[in-house]
């Protein structure tokens, strides 16, 4: 814990941070960048664990600059706001996702489409324009612009919000497309972890026909009768998947790991979409036969813009939806990768940043 006073007066802080490729996270130091006129200064409260962090603590993903704070599903109250800050104010409670900067300036940019600017600057791992590494939410305090904080809707808890941040996010950008269709939209989820089990909420809140898609009948109870799910299917089962061929609107595909495209791809309708939004670390192959027959796309999605983050928290408080969540403390957190490698989480393991020492 801090206090408000001390954190501006030195802008020490202390974050758990990973210092090589084993992952292994210890407590860390460091200096908060100089607020600017445009600024936040947050307290942070919450802060989601996400399957990325994972890949990027072991420099999977890209080459890492160590020690690395990880952390981008982060909730925080406001205790410090820049001479032009007119969206917050001191008290408020703000969440701050997977980006903290881009060139404002590109069509991307201009088209509330940030995340897809070739100048975007990540929460952690990456650099800010005075040269110091960003580091994310497994710490106390962060340093953000205003443009990329959003506000918490007083009906969402804190804790609740942390997830919607990046996982959220991730699955509402692509699937916003089919809400409101003037059809009945059959939709697939694959892959029924964190990001696939808010996906399976929102697409249902959207009053889609939804049908998981996973590797076992091991979640086949949870998927029907916790998140309400309208069918299941097991990708290893034939005859399921044969069963189901040509009957999919679309398949949002949110496994971060190598899978078979095709028995996904035969799923969908003609002109059906399969939809990526989890990482594989290996390359994925497939046949495009069955594309081109069938008028079929494979597209991408990459998180969302600002603009549709404070869109989720605002439709998941509407809707009065629930995370599935485990509150964890910081001395937890080493451990709670380890059971997020093995898929040992229902469904979204969630830091009290605030309520642990850090130290």
């Amino acid at each position: 814990m801090f206090s408000s006073s001390l954190l501006l007066q030195e802008s020490i802080v202390i974050g758990w941070a990973a210092r090589d490729v084993s992952g292994h996270l210890s407590p860390y130091s460091f200096t908060l960048r100089k607020t600017g006129p445009g600024d936040v200064v947050l307290k942070v409260l919450y802060c989601g664990v996400d399957h990325t962090d994972l890949h990027q603590m072991k420099g999977e993903i890209m080459p890492i600059n160590y020690p690395l704070v990880p952390g981008h599903e982060v909730v925080g109250e406001v205790v410090e706001v820049g001479s032009e800050v007119n969206k917050f104010k001191l008290g408020d409670r703000v969440g701050v996702g997977c980006m903290i900067s881009s060139c404002g300036k590109c069509l991307s940019c201009n088209s509330n489409n940030e995340q897809y600017c070739n100048q975007r600057v990540f929460t952690y791992g990456a650099v800010n324009e005075d040269g110091t590494p960003t580091h994310g939410g497994f710490s106390t305090a962060m340093v953000v612009h205003q443009k990329f904080v959003v506000k918490i809707p007083e009906k969402l808890a804190p804790k609740q919000a942390a997830p919607l941040l990046c996982a959220g996010v991730t699955a509402y950008s692509p699937l916003k497309q089919f809400n409101n269709s003037d059809k009945a939209i059959k939709a697939g989820i694959s892959g029924l972890g964190g990001v696939g089990h808010l996906a399976v909420l929102i697409a249902k809140a959207m009053g889609h026909h939804v049908t998981v898609i996973s590797s076992s009948e091991k979640k086949k109870a949870e998927a029907l009768e916790h998140l309400h799910a309208d069918a299941f299917l097991v990708s290893s089962n034939a005859a399921e998947m044969e069963g189901a061929a040509a009957s999919l609107d679309y398949i949002l595909d949110t496994v971060p790991a190598f899978h078979s495209l095709e028995p996904y791809i035969s799923l969908l309708k003609a002109g059906g979409k399969l939809i990526f939004v989890g990482v594989s670390t290996k390359p994925l192959h497939f046949n495009n036969d069955d594309l081109i027959l069938g008028k079929k796309s494979l597209t991408g999605s990459f998180i969302g813009s600002m603009e549709e983050t404070q869109e989720i928290l605002d439709f998941w408080a509407e809707k009065g939806l629930s995370t599935l969540i485990d509150v964890v403390k910081m001395g937890y957190i080493n451990k709670a990768f380890e059971r997020l490698e093995r898929n040992d989480v229902r469904y979204r393991f969630v830091l009290d940043v605030a309520g642990s020492n850090l130290e």
